[in-house]
């Protein structure tokens, strides 16, 4: 079309429609718009508040003040306690065969002499056991020093093993565990010392005690009378 033609009232016509559908695609896109962005605007903004992820890795802002506080605080605290490690129990080392009996594992008795009377030249007898009650197979010293048997009235000592001992005085005996080492006595009414030159003097009728003694194990008592 010749440009002159178009400058009449006809070309003012033609600009005017050229005019009037821009402004009405204009407007068809406005509203398009208008509505996606009416329709999916609140639910982003609620997908954005209830979201919990959003929530999550938002991170505020930190105070530069707070933070050195907090960092000193931390260095000046005072430690907490530990609690102490409570210290191993050592292990008992097992025994061997042929040890010394450890007391606890000996069981000490007297037999005979309870609540008996002896008339006359009748002597009182005795039996003293010793039986080792550990697991495995002990020693003992059952000589006549270290297992004493003692005869007492009141507290008066009349007789005792351990007087005028010859020699070392020493017997050593193997306990097996739940063998009994048995040993018999008979007391002939005489009182002992530790002076051994000296004619011991026979006992005076009465009541008496005899016990024995090893270590500081001790027998029962065994209560008997002279006449």
């Amino acid at each position: 079309m010749d440009p002159d033609t178009m400058r009449g009232d006809g070309g003012d016509i033609y600009w005017r429609r050229r005019m009037s559908l821009l402004v009405a695609v204009l407007v068809v896109v406005a509203v398009v718009a208008w509505a996606c962005s009416s329709g999916s605007g609140p639910e982003r903004s609620s997908s954005a508040q209830t979201s919990p992820s959003a929530s999550v890795s938002a991170t505020p802002s930190v105070d530069p003040l707070l933070a050195g506080l907090r960092t000193l605080a931390m260095g000046t605290a005072s430690p907490t306690p530990s609690t102490p490690t409570p210290k191993a129990t050592p292990t008992q080392r097992p025994r061997r065969p042929g040890e010394p009996c450890p007391e606890q594992d000996l069981v000490l008795s007297l037999q005979g002499g309870k609540e008996q009377i002896y008339p006359g030249d009748s002597r009182p007898s005795f039996m003293v056991t010793l039986v080792n009650t550990g697991t495995v197979m002990c020693t003992a010293d059952v000589g006549p020093r270290a297992m004493e048997i003692r005869i007492t009235s009141g507290a008066d000592r009349i007789w005792s093993t351990a007087d005028c001992v010859s020699g070392e005085g020493t017997e050593v005996r193997q306990l097996q565990r739940g063998v009994p080492y048995v040993r018999s006595l008979e007391w002939d009414r005489r009182r002992s010392s530790s002076d051994c030159r000296a004619t011991p003097s026979v006992a005076l009728p009465g009541t008496y005690v005899a016990t024995v003694r090893m270590g500081r194990m001790r027998s029962t008592k065994g209560v008997f009378h002279l006449r």
